[in-house]
Parts: structure tokens; C-alpha cells; sequence
């Protein structure tokens, strides 16, 4: 008897389960994803003279618009990961160090990324760039 009861409760609680799934779905909710640029990204940067660089490294995390995007990004991640290395490489120390300058470059990212993306998928696949860890030394 409790076994069914418990069969019982269990298939009640599944079905209402899916139909909220659905249901989001059918809201037209957001599917997001989140892909981390692996492994870290570790450069330099340029330091207060020409002579000196620094380096950081951050751990990046993508939020891709929906979960059907996340293989179309896994596929794009080569250029993904050098568009963020190439940008981190020209920011100048003053702007790696402060966090409006850490913001700034955050924010260079994202740009750079959804504009690669909508030239390569003629669609915008990355909705937000977030920095999970962020290390500098040196300049």
C-alpha cells in the first residue's frame, strides 16, 4: 500500500514538474548556458614603461543566449579564447589594476565576441562575458 502511494506521489510530482518546464519553455523564458574558456587565460600585459609587462590570469566564464547555441560556441572556442588574449594583451597596466578598468576590458570582451560571432553564425550566440577570477602581478 505505501509503495503505491509513494508510486503514486512520485508520477504526480514528474508531471507537474515537466509541465512547469514546459510551460518556461513555452513563456518564452531564457535558456541560457554558461561555457568556461579552458584553461585560463594567463598573458601579458603592458606595464607603466615599454620595458616592464605584467601578466594576469582570469578564469572566463560565457553566458550563451540559449542551451541549442552551446555547441556553436564550443565550435567557435579557438577564437573565442584569442579574441580574449589579444584583448587583455593590449590593455595597459593602469587599466588592468583598477576595477572601472577591469569593467572596461569585461566589456571590450563582450563586444568583440558578439561581433565575431554574429560574423561567423550571422547570429548573436554570447550574451555576457564574467570574470570568475582575476590575478595580476607585476607592471
Amino acid at each position: 500500500m505505501n509503495l503505491r502511494f509513494l508510486f503514486r506521489t512520485l508520477l504526480v510530482s514528474f508531471v507537474l514538474l515537466a509541465g512547469v518546464s514546459s510551460n518556461a519553455q513555452a513563456q518564452g523564458k531564457p535558456n541560457y548556458a554558461y561555457l568556461g574558456l579552458e584553461p585560463d587565460i594567463v598573458t601579458n600585459y603592458v606595464g607603466t614603461t615599454a620595458r616592464k609587462l605584467g601578466y594576469v590570469r582570469v578564469t572566463v566564464e560565457l553566458m550563451i543566449n540559449d542551451v541549442e547555441l552551446l555547441e556553436i560556441a564550443e565550435h567557435h572556442m579557438p577564437l573565442l579564447r584569442a579574441t580574449a588574449i589579444e584583448i587583455f594583451g593590449r590593455q595597459p597596466e593602469e587599466k588592468v589594476k583598477s576595477l572601472t578598468g577591469r569593467e572596461d576590458i569585461r566589456r571590450a570582451i563582450l563586444t568583440a565576441l558578439q561581433d565575431h560571432m554574429k560574423q561567423e553564425t550571422g547570429g548573436e550566440v554570447v550574451r555576457d562575458v564574467i570574470f570568475t577570477k582575476y590575478l595580476y602581478q607585476g607592471g
